[in-house]
């Protein structure tokens, strides 16, 4: 038996540099012939995005460094690589333009001089070039469209231009048809999506282009070609993401469910359906925070096989005859490439985010939750209970708890190992993923929640959160920390700002000034507050009234800051603001920036100096000794704590 130990005391075999190599992240699955690509972005070499190759139970890297498969476009980026025929096409971080790697042969395709930018390639054989979304830079105003680009090299040429956006070219299977989505400003792309179809000239040019499906208030998700020519697509027309087809000029439902057959587009190359053959599609549907896969009659829609799969969150789906490859996690699988049998369900994990498993003594599952939030509306959240079988917790106290805000905010959470959360579970700390008002995987109403009240439904929702599982006796109410990144740093700083619920927080990369975030943003989220708050300028004074910024002088609870140099999203000027002004008014508060980041942490020391820092700035407050031998930070005013 154990003596007692304070919750948040406890001493984990889960370390920072463990989680910090664990933080893999894979994405751009591909089959080509008798191969499986991906892409994997690795800490352990400065988050460089290396293209690999999984074939004959052999797995290799195809690109050597210093070759990095990632875009920018729209800076969040996604969909860098197309394979065909053997051929990988990326776009190469460092100068965004398109290459080629067949063999150890690398070459450049796009001749384009400056900032050019290519994602969401797809290979016309007929025509022997590239088709891609393109964002160029280079002028007064950027112009996103689509081009191509000969399969020899040389300058793109434009084939859809006039919209502000553009997404998923897709050529039909004979070659003689295209399909895209199209939008434009104020929407985001889960706001209202347009689908175009156009038939392709001798010269390769776009021609007779016709509107199929979408406008303002339906958002269209995945255009695909089945292999007879027919065209299918997400949409939520009903209120959730369904699959529907095309067939001589009638769309029709495959597959109607209360669940959603789609995501939030914030990168390119997401994909919830894939063609087996024999008219049978592969599709992946988010209920409640959980995904399923089932394999439906192309036709009748009908449910062939209901996989039974210990993973409850699948993306990025494709697929050839029997084999659908996915990136999947579950509770007790971290987010991994894994290759199905169409036919017997059974699974092959090709490659996993972590390393090493997380031992079963210390891993915390975690349990659905439902809360009244902001309005009485039901939210949705996941708690983690903390486990160490090696510790007896104090028996006369509660956990601390973290409420973890997740960052888009169009966005989700799901159940996939999160070796994060296991950090802070092990040591003895509660935790709660808050799926709040405006998150994706609950319907289109759900996520309109957020429609104008952006740091009000998304903050109460959260506190909300803490304080259900206070009542239900889960935590200690009195030591309720809030942390998140980006929008989920955004709540953050309203919530230590506007209400005083919260012992602490953790700020990384948060918007604290709405305007300077206007005047300097990317024109992929130039005008997404439209709907979040309110149309700029006319809605000056909510855009005033939402920013922490102004009213920091109501911030008396610590704060950690976290920011990378590089951040093109929200600029570090933002940060060190907030951190200068709490340190002038007495307020305990640390800020860590680092260089070579940008909007997220992709690095490995960076990953593991913020998570430490985390947790001891934390403990410090709440005056817990932790176990780890954690790096000191500066925390200003810390006499005052």
């Amino acid at each position: 038996m154990t003596a007692p130990a304070a919750y948040g005391s406890w001493p984990s075999p889960l370390s920072a540099a463990q989680v910090a190599r664990g933080s893999l992240r894979i994405s751009d699955p591909q089959i080509d012939g008798d191969s499986i690509y991906w892409i994997e972005s690795r800490p352990a070499e400065q988050g460089r995005c290396v293209v690999v190759r999984h074939r004959s139970g052999r797995t290799d890297d195809v690109l050597p460094p210093p070759y990095s498969a990632r875009t920018t476009v729209h800076e969040y980026g996604g969909g860098a690589l197309h394979v065909a025929g053997g051929v990988a096409f990326f776009a190469n971080m460092a100068d965004q333009r398109v290459y080629r790697a067949d063999g150890s042969d690398i070459a450049p395709v796009s001749a384009e001089a400056g900032d050019v930018r290519y994602a969401d390639m797809v290979v016309d054989r007929k025509g022997a070039r590239v088709i891609s979304v393109v964002e160029d830079h280079r002028g007064a105003a950027v112009v996103n469209d689509l081009r191509a680009v000969s399969l020899a090299g040389g300058r793109a040429t434009t084939l859809v231009t006039g919209n502000d956006f553009y997404a998923a070219p897709r050529l039909s299977p004979d070659g003689t048809q295209l399909a895209w989505l199209t939008w434009n400003q104020p929407n985001m792309p889960w706001d209202g999506t347009e689908l175009w179809v156009g038939g392709l000239d001798e010269d390769g040019g776009v021609t007779d282009a016709r509107l199929v499906a979408g406008g303002p208030k339906e958002s269209v998700f995945q255009p695909a070609w089945s292999p007879s020519g027919t065209l299918h697509f997400c949409s939520d027309r009903t209120g959730f993401w369904n699959l529907y087809r095309l067939s001589e000029g009638e769309v029709s439902p495959v597959a109607p469910m209360d669940a959603d057959c789609g995501e939030a587009m914030w990168v390119f190359g997401l994909s919830t359906y894939a063609f087996c053959g024999d008219g049978r599609i592969a599709t992946v549907a988010v209920a409640h925070g959980i995904w399923r896969m089932r394999l439906h009659d192309a036709r009748s829609g009908v449910v062939l096989v209901d996989f039974d799969l210990p993973f409850t969150s699948m993306r990025q789906v494709v697929a050839d005859g029997d084999s659908v490859v996915v990136v999947a996690g579950g509770p007790r699988h971290p987010k991994s490439v894994v290759r199905i049998d169409a036919r017997s369900g059974a699974f092959e994990v090709l490659r996993a985010a972590s390393p090493t498993a997380v031992d079963e003594s210390v891993l915390s599952i975690p349990q659905a939750v439902t809360f009244e939030g902001s309005g009485g509306v039901e939210s949705h959240a996941f708690f983690y209970a903390p486990r160490n079988d090696a510790v007896t917790p104090a028996a006369d106290e509660r956990p601390p708890l973290v409420v973890h805000a997740h960052g888009g905010p169009t966005s989700a959470t799901d159940t996939t190992l999160n070796e994060t959360i296991q950090f802070w579970t092990s040591r003895g700390f509660a935790y709660v993923d808050v799926n709040y008002g405006g998150s994706t995987g609950h319907g289109r109403a759900y996520r309109e929640r957020l429609y104008g009240q952006e740091g009000v439904v998304d903050v109460e929702d959260c506190i909300a959160a803490g304080q259900h599982l206070a009542r239900q006796g889960l935590v200690d109410g009195s030591r309720v920390m809030v942390s998140g990144g980006s929008a989920g740093g955004y709540i953050v700083l309203c919530a230590m700002t506007f209400h005083d619920v919260f012992a602490s927080g953790a700020n990384s990369y948060g918007i604290c000034d709405w305007e300077t975030m206007l005047e300097g943003t990317h024109k992929f989220e130039a005008r997404y507050f439209d709907f979040m708050i309110g149309p700029y300028p006319e809605r000056r004074d909510l855009f005033y009234e939402r920013a922490p910024i102004h009213f920091i002088d109501r911030l008396r609870r610590p704060l950690l800051i976290l920011q990378g140099l590089e951040d093109r999203v929200v600029p570090p000027s933002q940060s060190q603001t907030v951190y200068d002004a709490l340190r002038a008014r007495g307020v305990p508060c640390a800020y860590l920036a680092f260089e070579g980041e940008q909007h997220g942490f992709r690095q490995q020391t960076t990953i593991r100096r913020a998570l430490e820092a985390e947790l001891l700035f934390f403990c410090t407050v709440l005056g817990i000794e932790p176990a780890d031998s954690i790096e000191p930070i500066d925390i200003a005013n810390a006499d005052r704590l």
